[in-house]
């Protein structure tokens, strides 16, 4: 199981909102099997099976063009361990846990 952070970012809309490609991506991600997803303020956090995440990442990536996007600039960063498993909650568990929360 991997943990993946995306962020999407269309250029050339014409407009400064992201929003609605933020809801687009998530409207994809609602309907994808075998992913669980997060919505943060910056990113989307996606967790799988390494090889369906770099799959969904292709269709986020594609989505702003689309929807007429001249150009799209995506950050992806990718956590994945061959020691343990890996959730979202796991791993703010523990920060959480040093916290004394």
């Amino acid at each position: 199981m991997a943990i993946c952070s995306i962020s999407v970012v269309p250029v050339g809309t014409g407009s400064t909102s992201l929003s609605p490609y933020v809801a687009r991506c998530h409207e994809m991600l609602r309907g994808t099997e075998g992913i669980k997803y997060q919505l943060t303020p910056m990113a989307t956090i996606i967790e799988g099976d390494l090889s369906r995440i770099l799959e969904v990442i292709a269709d986020l990536h594609g989505m702003p063009f689309d929807e007429g996007a001249k150009r799209v600039l995506t950050t992806v960063m990718i956590d994945d361990r061959a020691d343990k498993q890996l959730t979202m909650e796991g791993k703010t568990g523990s920060v959480e846990k040093k916290l004394g929360a």
